[in-house]
């Protein structure tokens, strides 16, 4: 009997082929991007981005390979099961739609021994801290995944996408003070984190909360 993280797995890989095959641009984000980068592996569903004018396309082909399609209430995504395990398709991220600049912003990388387009680590690291709020402030989960890329991240632009949030600077702070990244790699002007003039909140968008 296939296990959960197989079937999960099996989706992940079956979605990276079948979006290649069909010449569908796209990109491995949110955890399992970390984890391909090094971060440890989620528990829950893989993501996948694309763009909005690839998206009934994408659902053809998904569905042809096997997946079962679903179209939730949220008008940034729709889902794709395999074995009951759930692979999300994006076409928003952070409430931006997803264009070719985004998806240039990718390596290739071997996951789960097959070839795919991995989101940058700079961009999975922006993406996770311009959605942190008063309503989504889990720290504890972004630390593993901050030391696992901090080499490969570049956090003076990581920092400069996310200085009107309060919550993302605070986060930086953190990383400054456990050692996980120096404050000289975060700034290029050595100000301290948290002190620039008028800051506020981030919106929330909920088409951001890929983990």
């Amino acid at each position: 009997m296939v296990d959960d993280r197989e079937a999960l797995h099996d989706g992940l890989r079956l979605t990276a082929a079948a979006l290649a095959e069909a010449g569908i641009p796209h990109a491995l984000v949110g955890g399992y991007a970390a984890w391909a980068r090094g971060a440890p592996e989620p528990s829950h569903d893989a993501d996948f981005a694309i763009r909005e004018v690839d998206v009934d396309r994408a659902r053809e082909v998904l569905s042809a390979a096997g997946l079962e399609i679903t179209e939730p209430t949220e008008n940034w995504l729709f889902k794709a099961y395999h074995g009951g395990e759930l692979v999300d398709v994006l076409y928003r991220m952070v409430g931006e739609p997803i264009d070719d600049d985004l998806l240039a912003r990718t390596d290739e990388i071997e996951v789960l021994a097959v070839r795919m387009p991995v989101l940058s680590a700079t961009e999975i690291m922006t993406s996770k801290l311009r959605v942190v709020g008063e309503h989504y402030c889990d720290f504890s989960r972004l630390l593993p995944v901050a030391r696992a890329m901090r080499e490969q991240v570049d956090w003076v632009e990581v920092r400069r996408r996310v200085d009107d949030n309060p919550y993302a600077r605070a986060f930086l702070f953190l990383l400054d003070e456990l050692g996980v990244v120096d404050r000289a790699q975060m700034h290029d002007d050595a100000a301290p984190v948290g002190t620039r003039a008028g800051s506020s909140p981030a919106s929330g968008d909920p088409s951001s909360h890929i983990e």
